[in-house]
């Protein structure tokens, strides 16, 4: 068992006395095109998550399902129905206080694996602000699947369609094939479109102009997508994952 809201209160202790990792997910619920669900980043998280608890033996906390707004050009999410943002500071406070818990309960090992591209400043200022208050009680770390990613694997993931850079890698190659491998059933293949993508800008406008992002709401192509692919980031992101874990803890 390493999902945390399925024990019971003395399994979870027990967990924690055994000196278990446990791991927060942090995802969104944004636009991720016509072909993926609007809950692609909490997916991703959950899916890192449980596979990263059985290799180490951790548990895994319940998602936080919310993240930080998007920029127009790193997904867009606010110009799109369905989009349901935090603002920074609640970002901050949920993870504040989620983490303040976990230490309250005597977790002392955590790693936060936040999936959603515009969360991390936030989700560092909450640890910060956790670390600063309870010290050596606890090693917090934060990851995501992207960063740990080998630069070979990038290669081989994108061998028939450029690399647009992880800003634009939104609800195209990378994401569209995770979610072939964890959640085939809810990837809409049919609907994929051969975007064009969106046109980089070196500034960013407020009001958001509506036109700043694709209509499909894809900054970049999703051809050649496919669960084998998915398979790949899955497999040598989980090794780095567990190497930084070793290390680490």
């Amino acid at each position: 068992m390493i999902r945390m809201n399925e024990m019971t209160w003395m399994e979870f202790k027990a967990k924690i006395d055994e000196g278990a990792i446990t791991i927060l997910p942090i995802g969104a619920c944004e636009q991720h095109g016509p072909h993926l669900p609007l809950c692609v980043d909490t997916v991703l998280a959950n899916g890192f998550a449980e596979r990263l608890a059985q290799r180490v033996g951790g548990m895994v906390a319940p998602a936080i399902n919310y993240g930080y707004k998007s920029k127009p050009l790193s997904g867009g999410g606010p110009l799109f129905p369905g989009t349901v943002d935090l603002n920074g500071d609640t970002l901050v406070r949920l993870t504040y206080d989620v983490l303040e818990e976990l230490i309250k309960d005597g977790v002392k090992k955590i790693m936060v694996l936040s999936c959603h591209f515009e969360n991390e400043a936030f989700v560092c200022e909450a640890v910060d602000l956790i670390a600063q208050k309870y010290g050596e009680q606890a090693k917090i770390l934060i990851a995501n699947w992207w960063d740990p990613m080998p630069a070979e694997i990038i290669d081989k993931v994108f061998d028939e369609v450029p690399f647009p850079g992880w800003a634009f890698e939104h609800a195209a190659v990378t994401e569209t094939s995770l979610m072939m491998a964890f959640a085939p059933e809810l990837v809409h293949e049919e609907r994929m479109v051969d975007t064009q993508g969106a046109t980089p800008c070196p500034y960013h406008i407020y009001p958001v102009p509506k036109d700043a992002v694709p209509p499909t709401g894809v900054l970049a192509p999703a051809r050649s997508s496919s669960a084998a692919r998915g398979q790949l980031i899955i497999d040598s992101v989980l090794d780095e994952l567990v190497k930084i874990c070793d290390k680490e803890f």
